[in-house]
This record gives C-alpha cells, sequence and structure tokens, in this order.
C-alpha cells in the first residue's frame, strides 16, 4: 500500500468496501429475525469485532484518538447511527432495489457537500459520471414508483444523506482517524435498538447468516469506507455505491428470485459502465 498513490488507495479501499457489502441486502432478506433484532445485531457484533481488532493494535490509544476527533468524531458517530438504523429498516419497508436505488443519490449529495463545505468542487469527469448515473437512477426509480413503498424510500433517502454527510465529515478531518468514531457508532445503534427489540431469538439458519452478515458485509466495509475519503474526495468513494445499485438486486434476484426490473437492469448497465470509465480515467491520471 505503501507504494500506492492516495487515488489508488482510496479507489481500492471503496471499491474493496462496496464487493463486501453488495450481499448484505441477501443477507436482510435471508434473515427471519425482526427488525430491530436485526439492528441490534448488526450494530453490537461490528462493535466487537473491531473494539477487539482496534484494541488490539491501538491498546489504549484507542480512547485518546477517539477523543481527539472532536466535534467530527460526533458528527460521524450520529450520521453513522442513522444510517445503519435507516438502511435496515428501509429493506424490509421496500424491495431492495428501491432502497439501493435511493442510496445510489449519495454522490450527486456528496459532491454538493463537499462544493458547498470544504471547497472541493468535482472535477468535470466526476460532474460527468454523476450526472450520468443520477439520470439512470431517476430512469430506474421511475418504473419503481409504481410500487407505492414510500415510508422505505424516504428511509433509503435519509441513509443517502447520512453517507453523503458522513463521507464529507470524513473528508474535512483528513488527519483524524474516525475509525474509533464510527465503532462507538455501532454500539449506539445496538443501544438504540435495545428500546424497540422483541427477541434476542437466532433459529438454525440465522445463527451463520447473521454473524457471517454482521462481519462480512458490515464489521470490514465500515472500516474501508471510513477510512477511504482521507484518500479521495467524498463524492468519488459514494460513487463506488453506486455499484451495490445494481449488483445488490442481482444477488437478492438470483437467490430469492426477487426480480428486478428491465429499467433496474438496463439502468444499472448504464451505472456500472460510467463507474468503470471514470475509475479507469482517474486512475490513469493519478
Amino acid at each position: 500500500m505503501k507504494n500506492l498513490s492516495d487515488q489508488h488507495k482510496g479507489s481500492l479501499m471503496a471499491f474493496v468496501a462496496v464487493m463486501f457489502i453488495t450481499p448484505d441486502s441477501l443477507f436482510i432478506r435471508l434473515s427471519n429475525v425482526d427488525t430491530w433484532g436485526l439492528v441490534f445485531y448488526r450494530g453490537i457484533i461490528p462493535f466487537f469485532t473491531v473494539f477487539l481488532g482496534m484494541l488490539i493494535i491501538y491498546k489504549l490509544s484507542f480512547f485518546k484518538i477517539l477523543f481527539t476527533t472532536g466535534y467530527h468524531g460526533l458528527i460521524y458517530i450520529f450520521t453513522f447511527s442513522v444510517t445503519n438504523i435507516t438502511f435496515v429498516v428501509s429493506i424490509q419497508n421496500t424491495n431492495v432495489a428501491n432502497t439501493l436505488v435511493m442510496i445510489a443519490t449519495a454522490p450527486m449529495l456528496s459532491a454538493i457537500l463537499g462544493a458547498i463545505i470544504l471547497k472541493e468542487p468535482p472535477d468535470k469527469k466526476t460532474w460527468v459520471s454523476i450526472i450520468i448515473t443520477f439520470v439512470a437512477i431517476i430512469y430506474i426509480f421511475f418504473d419503481s414508483l409504481k410500487l407505492g413503498n414510500f415510508f422505505g424510500d424516504i428511509l433509503g433517502f435519509i441513509t443517502a444523506v447520512g453517507l453523503a454527510v458522513g463521507a464529507v465529515t470524513i473528508r474535512s478531518a483528513k488527519s483524524k482517524n474516525l475509525v474509533p468514531a464510527a465503532v462507538v457508532g455501532k454500539l449506539f445503534v445496538a443501544l438504540f435498538a435495545l428500546l424497540f427489540i422483541e427477541s434476542f431469538n437466532l433459529n438454525e439458519k440465522d445463527i451463520l447468516i447473521v454473524p457471517l452478515m454482521c462481519i462480512l458485509c458490515v464489521a470490514i466495509p465500515f472500516v474501508l469506507v471510513t477510512i477511504a475519503p482521507r484518500f479521495i474526495p467524498a463524492a468519488e468513494v459514494n460513487l463506488f455505491f453506486l455499484l451495490e445499485t445494481i449488483i445488490g438486486p442481482i444477488w437478492v434476484w438470483l437467490i430469492i428470485k426477487e426480480q428486478p426490473s428491465i429499467e433496474t437492469l438496463q439502468g444499472g448497465l448504464i451505472i456500472i459502465t460510467t463507474i468503470a470509465i471514470h475509475s479507469f480515467l482517474k486512475l490513469k491520471n493519478s
């Protein structure tokens, strides 16, 4: 990693994170745990996993790093907690494609916030990519509006806003390590879920699915996504999340036959092609 440029490091982290995240929606669909039970386990298991890992690496310096994050850490704890809750509740109240399409608005929101707050306007290539993918998202979403899952869709958009604010926060605090703040955010998610959870029981299938989901699709990606904006602009990090917009529903379609619409497949192809070209050009220039 030391021989890689910042562009290469950030892009690699964002790409790997999103590849781990893509089956997340499928795992949520496969589990039989109620919504708040799922939120609880997706908070507490990643919390202990990453917290223990960071204690091994940093020892008691973990707490020093956490307290030095200042207001950036507080903002990130809040946005990280909100997005972790709204994502699960959204998936449970609409179809997977709808939620992921709403989340796909995060790059444009990040670009706007980055330009206003960080005085870091995206370059022409990134703007073109954002506009093309946004048009593709509108094309996909126009068809999915017919289903009328308004509550789940709104929560999906709130998740996108949280991702954008979180990415810009990390970018504005490049010298700070906000992973400890994300760890605390996971703890807050679990504590909040305790207010509503009805059962902690996991059946035979969920004993495997839930821990696997929490480690592969939650713990590992959130560390990578928290670090990536330190190397590349927030809009570029969230641009990679557009891959989940198409790959996530495909996982669900292949395994449990929740078939995405033709519009989702067509728009998704445009999104993947745009990201591939954008990433290639950015890496080539770096």
